[in-house]
């Protein structure tokens, strides 16, 4: 999904990380990607969910929100909000879930990336899934 061709660009992408050309599997899921991309530069605040700044998990879950469903608040629960998805099959808007203790959640883009709220400090932003160990991938819509 290329949210540039429908004129939502925010102008904040990182040249370094070139929007997906990979097609979302569903309206929901483009639209979630959407705002994703929308959320690129607003700060991380810890338990922030919108409109102008969020944590990982109040991220994909304004997302998802956008799109009109409803998702847990916390990684632990998001988790177990869909269907599981190996990683050789991750699609646009599926949630992508790290470390050991499923402590931190993005949103795929596809081409291997995904844009999160990584930390204090750290804007949202476009990151390949392979900078943090995988834990697991959920698809909820």
């Amino acid at each position: 999904y290329d949210a540039s061709e429908d004129g939502r660009g925010t102008g904040h992408a990182d040249r370094s990380a070139p929007r997906s050309a990979v097609a979302a599997p569903n309206p929901r899921a483009a639209q979630a990607v959407a705002f994703a991309y929308g959320a690129l530069g607003k700060p991380y605040v810890w338990g922030a969910t919108g409109p102008d700044s969020f944590d990982c998990s109040g991220l994909t879950q304004a997302a998802w929100r956008s799109a009109g469903v409803s998702l847990p608040r916390t990684t632990y629960t998001q988790i177990n909000a869909g269907q599981r998805v190996p990683r050789s099959q991750l699609a646009p808007g599926d949630l992508v879930f790290f470390y050991s203790g499923v402590s931190h959640v993005g949103l795929y883009i596809g081409n291997g990336k995904m844009i999160h709220a990584p930390r204090p400090g750290a804007p949202v932003r476009v990151a390949p899934i392979d900078e943090m160990p995988f834990a697991g991938a959920t698809r909820v819509a």
